[in-house]
C-alpha cells in the first residue's frame, strides 16, 4: 500500500495562481457537506464543472481525515476558531486541494484488502482520483500541517481526447 508522504507541494510559481477560494469548517462531521458545496460553487465559477466528481471525493476524503485524525483530544482550539480550512488553487494546468488541521502527525494509509470496508481508504482514494498528494508541516504562526492533492488540468484551447 502507500507509504506515508512526507514532502511539500511541487514546485509551483504562487505568482502564477490564477484563482484561489478558501473557507473554514466547523469541527463537525456536516463540514464534509459544507466543503462539497463549496468545491461545487467553486469550480463552477471557474467554469472547471467537470472535474468535480473526482475533486469532490478527493476533498471529502481530506476534510473527513482531517475531522477524525487531526483534531485534538480536547476542543479548546476548536471553540477558538475553525480548526480546518479547505483551500483550492487553480493554476493553468493545475488545480491543488489542500486540508488543514492543527494535528502535527503525519498522515498514514492503513494496509486493507478489505475494499469492501466502511473506512480506512481514504488516502488510498486520494491517491487513485489525483495526481499526486502529500502533506508537510506548517511553521510560523500556523500550527498544524496541510494535506494535498494535486490535479493536472489540460491545457488552454487542448480537448481531453486530443480533437
Amino acid at each position: 500500500m502507500l507509504e506515508p508522504l512526507r514532502q511539500g507541494l511541487p514546485p509551483l510559481d504562487p505568482a502564477a495562481v490564477s484563482d484561489a477560494a478558501s473557507c473554514a469548517l466547523p469541527a463537525r462531521y456536516e463540514a464534509v457537506r459544507e466543503a462539497r458545496r463549496f468545491t461545487r460553487g467553486t469550480l463552477d465559477q471557474w467554469d472547471m464543472g467537470e472535474r468535480f466528481d473526482d475533486v469532490c471525493l478527493v476533498v471529502s476524503e481530506l476534510v473527513t481525515n482531517a475531522l477524525r485524525h487531526g483534531l485534538p483530544a480536547n476542543d479548546a482550539c476548536v471553540r477558538r476558531e475553525p480548526p480546518v480550512r479547505l483551500h483550492l488553487m487553480r493554476w493553468t494546468e493545475r488545480l491543488v486541494c489542500a486540508v488543514r488541521d492543527p494535528s502535527h502527525d503525519s498522515p498514514v494509509a492503513r494496509e486493507t484488502d478489505d475494499f469492501s470496508a466502511e473506512s480506512g481508504r481514504g488516502l488510498f482514494l486520494v491517491d487513485s482520483f489525483s495526481d499526486s498528494w502529500g502533506w508537510h508541516p506548517l511553521a510560523g504562526a500556523l500550527s498544524g500541517k496541510v494535506v494535498w492533492a494535486l490535479f493536472r488540468l489540460p491545457r488552454t484551447g487542448s480537448r481531453p481526447n486530443g480533437e
